[in-house]
């Protein structure tokens, strides 16, 4: 049987998509009900990789997460990853189909809409419902003609749309009736209610503003979202999640430098939760705190392009600086390739074609060649033999004198490179820090004090807790019942509300 389904569009990007549907998700599958999250087209450069070693959106992992799912290509069968202003990697179904520039992909897309609709009808099987996600919004109408993020996408597949306004941002009567009076007809229509997010304050006092653009567009009010500020220990699928406050106070800090193309930042999430941890993302212009016990480059969507910008900001002059001072240095991916003496990229992958010096810190040289790597890996820390996990997701070899010491332990391989004073060091290897165990040990060797934190659990608790919030204030029920959803009640008890479920254990 088919399922029900409603996309979650919004009036613009940053609205609160992503973890409404990830907070839905938990919230229906807490209810007893069969949900899958799906997304036609992301543009990201944080990914994650599925079991079979594909690619989707970060986003779309922890919507599968909150659904009690196992990540699958066919969440976000269409993924952008941006390499420039105009031209980005276009990943299908989990492989890397090509590079195009944006005018060439608005051409292409609509050749891609199979794709997609085959990828919507496999995450459907044996659901009760599935919660698309929409990508920057339906107003863009200029982009409408072969669309297959968002309107297109709803129209072929026949399903509703909820739409999300940001009352956060100023402006969300404007956003959300302009949205309306913009839309062509049969898209209007389509619309069948409209959700405030971000209130910071109370909801009572915007009854007149839900009010009004219930009357100016005809669309059932379905909620208002107060502000969930534990949001912040979810993993964030866009930058500019980090130009809203990333960092702790107090204790030992960590530097993370904010490339133009940075990818895959969320492998510092487990390190911003850290009680006794800052973690200061580096912005242009600044210089490298003095007081940093660790740098951290992060992947790179353009390795060669971002560390022409890490030179440009001097940050290679306050990096030999740290170490000079015995500071520690970690190169994730990108960052891992950025630190030793080349990077090759004879095919011109990522733009022309050529050799740039890397910045000297490591005995290793990188080549950008090959089949792209996108594996789910575990093994032992090198140094304590701590459990580790986590995801390779990159294009080239890296090969060298200090490959001789490793960073990681993957079964029958190691992976990585470290200076011989031990105090710079690299690996290809996502997500490391989200073991409890390395992540310790690993801060301990950095003076950083201890600390009882169990980073999965805190997601798993956090997902529970956006679940209760958005049972508290959206209209789930009207959700379901216009997604199509009518099998069951919400008087029937397997159907009832876990607000009050909210109190849970600290984790």
């Amino acid at each position: 049987m088919k399922p029900a389904a409603i996309m979650i569009q919004g009036t613009g990007s940053h609205v609160g998509k992503s973890l409404l549907v990830a907070g839905l998700a938990r919230a229906l599958l807490r209810r007893g009900l069969k949900v899958a999250p799906f997304k036609p087209q992301n543009m990201s450069n944080n990914a994650a990789v599925t079991d079979d070693g594909g690619e989707i959106g970060r986003a779309q992992a922890l919507q599968a997460r909150a659904a009690g799912l196992a990540p699958s290509v066919h969440m976000n069968p269409v993924l952008l990853k941006p390499e420039t202003d105009t031209g980005a990697q276009v990943i299908v179904q989990g492989r890397r189909a090509g590079t195009m520039r944006a005018a060439d992909f608005r051409q292409a897309r609509r050749a891609l809409l199979p794709k997609v609709l085959e990828s919507f009808a496999r995450v459907g099987e044996g659901m009760d419902i599935v919660l698309v996600e929409g990508a920057g919004s339906p107003a863009e109408i200029n982009l409408r003609d072969g669309d297959i993020a968002n309107m297109g996408f709803a129209e072929a597949a026949d399903i509703p749309v909820a739409i999300v306004g940001d009352i956060d941002r100023g402006g969300v009567i404007a956003s959300l009736v302009g949205t309306h009076a913009v839309l062509p007809p049969q898209d209007r229509t389509r619309i069948k209610g409209f959700i405030v997010n971000k209130l910071r304050g109370d909801a009572p006092l915007f009854a007149d503003g839900v009010s009004a653009i219930a009357v100016r567009t005809g669309w059932r009010p379905l909620g208002i979202v107060p502000w969930f500020p534990d949001v912040a220990s979810l993993p964030a699928e866009d930058g500019v999640a980090l130009d809203e406050g990333s960092a702790a106070s107090g204790g030992a800090v960590v530097a993370v430098l904010h490339l133009p193309r940075i990818a895959n930042f969320d492998d510092v999430d487990p390190l911003r939760a850290e009680p006794g941890v800052s973690v200061v993302f580096v912005e242009a212009e600044r210089t490298i705190p003095v007081d940093a016990k660790l740098v951290v480059i992060p992947g790179s969507k353009a390795t060669a392009a971002d560390l022409a910008y890490l030179r440009a900001q001097g940050w290679d002059i306050d990096i030999a600086a740290h170490v000079r001072r015995g500071g520690r240095v970690l190169g994730l991916c990108g960052g891992y390739q950025m630190l030793g003496q080349t990077i090759a990229d004879p095919d011109g992958i990522e733009g022309a074609p050529g050799t740039v010096t890397g910045l000297g810190l490591l005995k290793v040289d990188s080549v950008l060649a090959g089949d792209k790597t996108t594996v789910m890996v575990s093994g032992r820390d090198a140094a304590t033999g701590e459990k580790v996990s986590g995801y390779e997701i990159h294009l080239g070899r890296t090969a060298g004198a200090d490959c001789a010491r490793p960073l990681v332990h993957l079964g029958d391989r190691d992976d990585g490179a470290q200076s011989p004073d031990g105090l710079v060091s690299g690996t290809y290897v996502h997500g490391l820090f989200a073991e409890d165990g390395f992540r310790r040990r690993f801060l301990a060797s950095l003076g950083a004090p201890a600390s009882t934190l169990r980073y999965e659990a805190l997601v798993e608790h956090t997902l529970d807790r956006l679940a209760a919030h958005l049972e508290a204030h959206v209209d789930i029920d009207g959700l379901l019942e216009i997604a199509g959803y009518r099998s069951r009640t919400a008087s029937d008890p397997a159907i009832t509300t876990i607000a009050s479920k909210a109190a849970l254990a600290p984790t």
